[in-house]
């Protein structure tokens, strides 16, 4: 109940089950307090007396500005993705995934949990590229290295495709499902590179194609079954 609560845009799943602890919600017309109750589609169920309505799903690809950090909200954080749909889209949205603060590119925000706990979750490692400016030029040693595999503090890790961008060797494009922390970051870091520019191009079948920074699109009823599908992959 609390997930068909927070799909309506009335809150999160956790404050769902404080407002159903307290009272807050009935089910068919009677107060129910228990967590996890299980409902169906035809059942009728009210927020403070207000009839609530499964939200419709939506899906959103933004092609991310850096300086902007990917949370629901920040305190500390003067810019958050959210700042850039607010007003705009009807629908309560969050950013699936993180891309850190300075990294720029391809983002998914959804409200569709299933699907968002499907493309984050370890064991679906899915497909990402990314465009990646470095300090210096890449070796042909570090190079096969991190197409053979690295070993980081978190065990071993490596490319599934790498290239150079252009034939400017300081510039690499690195195809990784790995969905650890800062994954592309720590792998050039610990060969003693720096990045200047990480730019995420291709995430579980979506591009930025189109979209300048900040800018972002609904995507189309097409697109959006064949993300859930996972036909990209």
């Amino acid at each position: 109940m609390n997930k068909f609560i927070a799909n309506s845009g009335i809150c999160s799943r956790r404050e769902a089950d404080e407002y159903i602890q307290a009272g807050l919600v009935t089910v068919n017309g009677e107060i129910v307090t228990e967590l996890g109750v299980k409902i169906t589609q035809n059942d009728d169920i009210r927020f403070n007396g207000e009839r609530l309505r499964g939200e419709e799903k939506v899906y959103i690809v933004m092609n991310k500005p850096k300086d902007f950090v990917t949370t629901m909200s920040d305190p500390n954080a003067e810019k958050t993705v959210m700042d850039l749909v607010e007003g705009k889209c009807p629908q309560r949205v969050f950013p699936v995934g993180r891309l850190d603060k300075m990294t720029t590119g391809v983002l998914l925000l959804t409200n569709d949990g299933d699907l968002a706990e499907k493309l984050t979750h370890p064991s679906n490692m899915q497909r990402k590229i990314y465009h990646v400016f470095l300090d210096k030029n890449l070796s042909k040693a570090d190079f096969d290295a991190i197409l053979e595999g690295i070993t980081l503090e978190d065990g071993p890790v490596n490319a599934d495709a790498l290239s150079y961008v252009d034939g400017d060797e300081s510039q690499v494009g690195i195809e990784i499902h790995s969905g650890r922390n800062r994954i592309v970051r720590r792998i050039f870091e610990h060969l003693d590179y720096k990045i200047k520019k990480l730019d995420r191009v291709y995430f579980a079948g979506l591009t930025k194609k189109n979209l300048r920074r900040g800018q972002w699109r609904f995507l189309t009823d097409q697109e959006a079954a064949m993300l859930k599908m996972g036909a990209y992959e």
